[in-house]
């Protein structure tokens, strides 16, 4: 599949069925009568928001903070019957755009649905409203003996709303799933302003269709989700963690398999950094490197149980194993908390990679573990032959088959971002990959979604949002390049 193959219209623009316009003055006042005082924010008080990851700015007539799922219905329903576009945000981390705006749109904010409503310490399950941030919910449940499994990198500015939304996976999806496996009940609503209300707090319900995962991964473009019942799990009171580097990526294919079994389940992470990434973030001045700085990839490996004196025996004699069978070069294992933490951020603190790699691409992308060495070899060549100078490093959640990359090359214009792409998103086809793991489709991918998604997928997936979403108001424009009521949708046979 070539790049025009896949492209069918300029990746910067954004143009949804459903023009933008200005919202009008009679909807906005209705819309202000049920969120109340404080509840809407329009003028200076929407553009001068933080604006999330990868956006410049939020631009949008004005921004709706409700505080119940009921609100939410009542703005749905006024907007609905107006034909007027709604863009849902929570935490504003997510890496595809999925909650850009523009004038003329009404944005949904849940940062006021924030109650953590209860804890069911029986059967171990939270019931929270979408708009809790995560590590609230992780720090709230802790002191109960309890934890929430999904971890990441924004956990302190990330919501669970947004998690569901996106489907989102962290660190540990290797033990515990993503965070489509940590949901047992959802409330939902509808673009037309009903509330679908299937809170269940069970870990089986085998009646009729599991309507919650409609709208898990969906970056609000079917429903908003307001409600959250969520799995929780017993807080492992034992932790191990190790960092190891390897001259050959398939020493580390190899060493995944042998600590996973080694360990007896106990495996939660397993995170791949090449050595670029390693020599950029234990420069001088920067984190201190545990290991030599000349190995092509280094991995940190962690581990979670119950008994950390047998726990801690277990893991050194995996690693020690894995030592003789040739699977690693070296490894260093943390002797504290500190050391811990500072292990993980290398992996985790992108600042200086962000700022050496000019201009700065990041992407998100998932394959067989067996494929990885080929394809990053691929895409390293063609950047190359392309930019002989550019900058790139991979890393990620090789346990789950997650690759990161960053990028830095040619000078960031508008027609140097598509060949970049290209370079990463093409070679993924051969191998049946996809072009997101963890973040979505937004605008930043939906030109490159034919790659990992046939027409007939494609055409159900729009089937599903011209009848949950027929005029097409909720987050327009992204995943698809057509809209509900557009000549040019595709159809399911």
């Amino acid at each position: 599949m070539t790049t025009r193959d896949v492209l069918s219209t300029d990746r910067t623009e954004f143009k949804p069925a459903i023009s933008a316009g200005v919202v009008p003055a009679g909807l906005l006042q209705q819309l202000h009568a049920v969120v109340g005082e404080g509840g809407m924010l329009t003028g200076e008080d929407v553009s001068s928001r933080h604006p999330g990851v990868f956006m410049a700015r939020i631009e949008a007539d004005a921004i709706l903070r409700p505080t119940t799922s009921e609100q939410v219905s009542q703005i749905l329903a006024l907007c609905n019957a107006a034909r007027q576009p709604v863009v849902v945000q929570g935490g504003m981390s997510g890496w595809v755009r999925a909650t850009q705006t523009r004038p003329g749109d009404v944005v949904v904010s849940l940062e006021r649905m924030n109650r953590i409503e209860h804890i069911d310490l029986e059967n171990r399950t939270a019931t929270v409203q979408a708009g809790v941030i995560l590590e609230t919910l992780q720090d709230h449940v802790q002191p109960s003996g309890l934890s929430f499994a999904l971890d990441l990198g924004g956990r302190g500015s990330c919501q669970l709303g947004g998690n569901a939304a996106t489907n989102a996976g962290g660190v540990r999806v290797i033990r515990y799933g993503m965070m489509r496996e940590q949901i047992l009940g959802m409330e939902v609503v509808l673009a037309d302003g009903r509330i679908v209300s299937s809170l269940n707090r069970m870990l089986k319900n085998n009646t009729g269709y599991d309507l919650k995962q409609l709208f898990i991964g969906s970056e609000g473009t079917l429903g908003v989700i307001t409600r959250l019942v969520l799995r929780l799990r017993e807080l492992p009171s034992s932790s191990n963690t190790a960092m190891v580097c390897a001259s050959r990526f398939e020493q580390l294919a190899k060493l995944l398999r042998h600590m996973d079994g080694a360990l007896g389940g106990q495996l939660s992470a397993f995170e791949m950094i090449d050595n670029n990434f390693y020599r950029v973030n234990t420069r001088p001045g920067r984190h201190q490197p545990p290991l030599p700085v000349d190995k092509p990839y280094y991995a940190i490996i962690e581990t979670l149980g119950a008994d950390q004196p047998r726990d801690t025996e277990l893991f050194e004699k995996a690693l020690e194993a894995g030592i003789e069978k040739g699977l690693i070069d070296d490894a260093v294992i943390a002797r504290s908390e500190r050391e811990k933490l500072s292990i993980w951020e290398i992996r985790e603190d992108l600042e200086h990679l962000v700022k050496d790699f000019r201009p700065f691409y990041a992407f998100d992308i998932s394959l067989p573990v067996g494929d990885m060495e080929a394809y990053m070899a691929q895409v390293t060549a063609r950047l190359h032959q392309r930019w002989p100078d550019g900058l790139i490093a991979f890393l990620g959640h090789v346990g789950d088959g997650n690759l990161h990359i960053a990028i830095g090359a040619g000078t960031g214009t508008d027609d140097e971002r598509e060949p970049v792409e290209a370079c990463v998103y093409e070679p993924l086809a051969a191998y049946q990959g996809s072009v997101s793991a963890e973040h979505g489709i937004g605008l930043e991918k939906k030109h490159w979604f034919p790659i990992s998604r046939t027409p007939i997928e494609r055409a159900l997936m729009q089937n599903l949002k011209n009848l949950l979403d027929p005029n097409g108001i909720l987050n327009p424009g992204k995943i698809f390049d057509t809209e509900p009521g557009s000549a040019a949708g595709e159809q399911a046979p």
